[in-house]
């Protein structure tokens, strides 16, 4: 059922008690909110729209509306407060074939006839219209209903043609038109959702698509059925933002097509390219089919860097909620390890200024369905830095070469997991102009299978650290650690000889 909001305005009194009231302007105003949930009914069927009154009555329809029609009079002090008792509101359906069908408002008004009206007026004004629908109905009674008694008359007028999803304001008043009487309800026309208005009013006819896929050729083929069978259909491919983008391909099926088929071309198989078709009716409504929304590691392909301005960007093809984040892959390329506060989340474009670029600098997507990792220089076609040890007459060197103008870091850890080096003693920072190298002394007492020397420029934003473990020990210091090993072990067995003799001499003078 159609949904609406009825307000019923009286004369300018204020009447205590009433449920649901208000004040407006000195009127009481009543007001009853109706909604409907269900369309599982279907809508009633009329072959023709007309007019009809209650038994014991004539009425007469006059298609009119002027401006001299919202003037009113002062009500008489004999008219009834109740002259007009209720207004009820349904949608109807005319059809003249199959899917050829019209909505018409069904507007039922209940009226204490006396000699102050002469009939009603019902009109009805959609959002879209300059003007209103207006019928008037001139009432009489028979000549069978000799009854003076009886006053109260049904009326029933189903000749407001609408159209599906409009918001129509219908208002009852009383002719002549008299001041502050008057019904009037909000009251929305089903839409294309509903089962019976989508099946058979033409414009909510969108036709069901079918596809099959031709990857060689990068083409889909798309079959149409369920459709306005004396109608052209538009069909085109497209990329679904807030609205579906047009992409550039599009066809027409033609009515007299026999095959109702037809092949476009894609670029792309993104998982926001979708399928859409309507009929060639003025705002029909659209179908659309999207089969590639699992299709989402297509989207982690267009990270660019431009070398000018030293950015790296990523774009998404498709709205895409995603977690963007900077990090650099082991040398195993088992894990890549995250930068700390590089981590954006953003709907539009991401990027990231001033680089250190490195072939392990990679671009992690984290999404609700898993991870993906793009590293954009791992081709090693980059400019960057190396930092290597070296050994010369018992004094280590921490030797860096860079082919850009930079500043390092440098300083010695403790690697205590695989990922994880603490930090033990920084070193002095080191310049090294284009194309050069700069060495750095260190002490021969840093060495060790967990002692580790790690670089990284600080003249740029993110910078991936460079690790140097497991650092050989100079000859003289492995040998004064083997000495002392052995001048342990040696303690250890005289040790214990001197307690096996110990327990010898109690055991002879027992």
């Amino acid at each position: 059922t159609g949904h609406s909001t009825t307000a019923q305005m009286m004369f300018p009194k204020h009447k205590q008690g009433l449920p649901w009231t208000m004040t407006v302007n000195g009127f009481s105003v009543l007001l009853i909110f109706i909604w409907g949930f269900c369309d599982c009914q279907p809508m009633r069927r009329i072959e023709e729209c007309g007019l009809t009154c209650s038994q014991g009555f004539h009425c007469k329809r006059k298609d009119n509306y002027s401006f001299f029609n919202e003037l009113c009079q002062d009500p008489p002090a004999s008219l009834s407060t109740s002259v007009l008792q209720a207004m009820k509101i349904s949608t109807v359906m005319k059809c003249a074939r199959k899917r050829q069908c019209s909505l018409y408002l069904n507007v039922k008004g209940v009226v204490n006839f006396d000699g102050n009206i002469h009939g009603v007026e019902i009109c009805a004004l959609s959002l879209d219209a300059s003007w209103p629908q207006c019928k008037s109905v001139r009432l009489t009674r028979s000549k069978q209903n000799k009854s003076k008694d009886q006053k109260q008359v049904e009326i029933q007028n189903n000749c407001f043609e609408v159209s599906a999803g409009q918001l129509v304001h219908v208002t009852l008043k009383t002719i002549p038109n008299y001041c502050g009487v008057k019904l009037e309800q909000q009251y929305y026309v089903e839409d294309c959702r509903n089962g019976d208005v989508g099946k058979n009013i033409p414009i909510c006819v969108a036709g069901k698509l079918d596809y099959k896929m031709d990857k060689v050729k990068k083409a889909i083929s798309i079959h149409l059925s369920d459709f306005l069978e004396d109608q052209d259909y538009h069909v085109r491919l497209c990329h679904k933002w807030f609205s579906c983008e047009d992409i550039g391909a599009h066809g027409l099926i033609k009515a007299e097509d026999p095959s109702k088929s037809i092949s476009l071309q894609y670029s792309q198989l993104l998982p926001c390219l979708c399928i859409e078709g309507w009929s060639a009716l003025p705002d029909s409504r659209r179908t659309q089919l999207c089969p590639f929304q699992n299709n989402t590691e297509v989207l982690w392909d267009s990270v660019t860097y431009d070398p000018i301005t030293h950015v790296l960007a990523w774009k998404p093809s498709c709205p895409m909620q995603a977690t963007v984040s900077l990090c650099w892959q082991t040398e195993s390329h088992d894990q890549c390890v995250n930068l700390p506060d590089s981590s954006r989340t953003d709907h539009g474009k991401i990027e990231y200024g001033h680089l250190d670029i490195n072939p392990r600098l990679c671009m992690k997507f984290t999404t609700q369905h898993g991870s993906w990792i793009r590293c954009p220089f791992a081709n090693g076609l980059f400019s960057g830095w190396t930092m290597k040890l070296e050994t010369r007459a018992e004094q280590m060197q921490v030797v860096i070469t860079s082919q850009t103008k930079a500043t390092f870091s440098v300083a010695v850890c403790n690697k205590t997991l695989l990922l994880l080096c603490e930090p033990l003693q920084k070193l002095p920072s080191l310049h090294v102009e284009n194309s050069g190298s700069v060495s750095l002394n260190i002490s021969s007492d840093i060495c060790g299978s967990d002692i580790c020397v790690q670089g990284w420029r600080t003249d740029v934003n993110y910078s991936i650290p460079v690790q140097i473990c497991d650092i050989p020990c100079p000859l003289h210091r492995r040998q004064l650690e083997h000495k002392n090993s052995l001048k342990a072990k040696v303690q250890h067995i005289s040790s214990g000889l001197a307690s096996s003799l110990e327990q010898r001499v109690s055991i002879l003078y027992v």
